[in-house]
């Protein structure tokens, strides 16, 4: 496996970009993006630089990529933070410009459907991070949740050694961005019970690849996953989105993984914590036991099939969830199932 290396990081008073790759919810949401943005100056010290797409809901695919092109360009931007994901990134990664990413790499964050420019920096040796959205993140409601703001600061200044925690709560029933003084009071929470390890005691260490695994699924039938031999050696993590995945759609993405040969080379898989109750889909406490426990059951029952010899950690918060912690796509992890510690490298 080729290195991948990590972009200088910013430094508080640095412009950095803040784009719409996917879906432009900022034009529809502006007060979320707002407080977004302002959080982002006064608690990181950074200037965020907005680009022509970044209030657009619908725009082109071909100007969003000109808009990432123009960022990794612009030498007097340090970094790339994603406003939120959305459904349809994988027609704009067509459009974008390598030779401008491989000349100007920035550290790029996101999660999601940013999945998609996640896994295209990791095929061009570029880490990015798997994480942080201005407009879910840094706009929560009431103020960022601690572990969130620990995470994504550490992310974006430093070059060290970062150990993940496990969240004492959890939220997953955000409130209304419909209605702006929902922006006043803190989201919901609810108590966790730590992570979950399953497998071999052992201690692993490889660089992480993998992100939403609806996007993931979605990136192998466009052809843009490389042959399984370029993962063999990573950290999988892999989380899924609001719009709840039945445990038999989680099984047969995971599944087709494994005819591919993708599962076997994974050494630990790390399992986000599933999100469990949307809008459309208001689950109860005890529904939202049963659909937890049911993707687990997917999980496990591929992995077994698949990746029987990996180390297995599940409800991570690095997904759909709040908080969400920061992850180095292309970085490198340490999974020690000894001592039951994860740690990144940021």
């Amino acid at each position: 496996m080729s290195e991948r290396s990590y972009p200088a990081k910013p430094k508080p008073g640095d412009r950095v970009a803040v784009l719409s790759p996917s879906a432009g919810l900022p034009a529809i949401f502006p007060h979320v993006h707002e407080l977004g943005l302002r959080r982002l100056r006064e608690e990181f010290g950074l200037e965020p630089v907005e680009y022509p797409t970044t209030r657009i809901m619908g725009a082109d695919p071909r100007d969003r990529a000109r808009d990432i092109n123009a960022a990794f360009a612009d030498p007097s931007i340090t970094a790339v933070l994603a406003t939120v994901g959305g459904n349809d990134e994988v027609t704009v990664i067509p459009h974008l410009d390598d030779a401008v990413l491989r000349t100007n790499p920035k550290p790029f964050f996101g999660y999601s459907d940013n999945t998609n420019l996640l896994s295209h920096l990791f095929d061009l040796g570029i880490v990015a991070y798997h994480g942080g959205s201005v407009l879910v993140h840094l706009g929560r409601p009431g103020s960022p949740h601690p572990l969130s703001m620990d995470s994504l600061r550490a992310a974006l200044f430093t070059d060290d050694w970062y150990e993940l925690t496990p969240a004492t709560e959890y939220g997953d029933e955000p409130n209304d961005w419909h209605d702006p003084s929902s922006l006043d009071r803190p989201p919901a929470m609810f108590p966790a019970s730590g992570w979950s390890w399953h497998g071999p005691r052992a201690v692993v260490e490889g660089p992480v690849w993998g992100g939403n695994l609806e996007v993931l699924s979605w990136l192998l039938q466009a052809g843009r996953i490389a042959p399984s031999a370029t993962y063999a050696g990573c950290v999988f993590i892999m989380e899924t989105s609001q719009e709840l995945p039945s445990a038999v759609e989680v099984y047969r993405i995971l599944r087709n993984m494994g005819e591919r040969g993708l599962l076997a080379g994974f050494p630990a898989v790390l399992v986000g914590r599933p999100k469990a109750w949307e809008f459309d889909k208001r689950l109860s406490p005890e529904q939202k036991r049963e659909y937890v426990a049911a993707q687990r059951a997917a999980v496990t029952r591929a992995l077994s099939e698949y990746a029987p010899n990996a180390v297995v950690v599940f409800d991570l918060d690095i997904g759909h969830t709040d908080p969400q912690l920061i992850v180095p796509i292309g970085g490198t992890a340490r999974v020690d199932a000894v001592a039951r510690r994860i740690t990144v490298l940021y």
